[in-house]
């Protein structure tokens, strides 16, 4: 019984498929409504097919790794997604526009915290913002950070730190991990690691048990001993 089909302006040739299909085979009228393809200064599309998909649901993404998509919102974005993703008043927004230098971080942040509130919660923000700053600096509480768990008998005995970065999600196969560091993009508790024979043993761990793994300055995770 549907009568409307949305998509992506891009989706219009399927739509308009759909649309004599329905005519033909069930003798009925539907419709279809397209939207502009939302893009980034830069003119790259955001969308499932470019750097992931920014998925709502958060076992599909993490509330942290949906605060990292907005806070790496490029600089020229930052005031127009504020209008397209959030409820902040327009005289605010006003206000970012302004920023320069460093202020621009604080305006992404700004975005980062109120599209994830608005999505998964302000104690999710919270923890997400936080996360961040324990990657960044050091500071705040790695508890939002996406985490997995890994028996501590195996961590104990050594585990492939190949096998945690796939375990963490962090690379989709080892021969992308291997690849991650051969191209000295992986950090272990914020320390290159440059052998892929490397193992993560307990001495790894801090007093709560994790440690912190990040590919590139996107990908982060947090390995449990459990």
């Amino acid at each position: 019984d549907c009568k409307l089909q949305m998509g992506g302006s891009d989706q219009w040739g399927n739509i308009v498929n759909g649309i004599e299909l329905t005519r033909r085979i069930a003798e009925k009228q539907v419709f279809g409504l397209t939207t502009p393809l939302i893009t980034t200064a830069s003119g790259v599309k955001m969308g499932k097919t470019v750097g992931g998909a920014v998925w709502l649901n958060a076992e599909m993404r993490s509330p942290y790794e949906y605060w990292q998509f907005w806070r790496n919102t490029e600089d020229a974005d930052v005031t127009r997604f504020m209008k397209l993703f959030t409820d902040l008043p327009a005289e605010e927004i006003e206000q970012h526009a302004k920023a320069e230098g460093a202020a621009i971080n604080d305006a992404k942040k700004r975005l980062a915290d109120v599209a994830t509130t608005m999505l998964h919660g302000e104690e999710e923000a919270k923890k997400a913002a936080a996360a961040a700053e324990a990657v960044f600096t050091g500071g705040g509480s790695a508890e939002g950070m996406p985490t997995f768990e890994v028996p501590r008998a195996q961590i104990v005995g050594g585990y492939p730190l190949l096998d945690a970065l796939v375990a963490g999600k962090l690379a989709a196969s080892k021969g992308e991990a291997k690849r991650a560091v051969g191209e000295n993009s992986v950090k272990l508790n914020g320390e290159a690691v440059t052998d892929v024979a490397a193992m993560i043993g307990e001495a790894a761990l801090d007093a709560d048990g994790t440690a912190r793994l990040s590919v590139g300055k996107k990908r982060h995770a947090r390995l449990k001993a459990v």
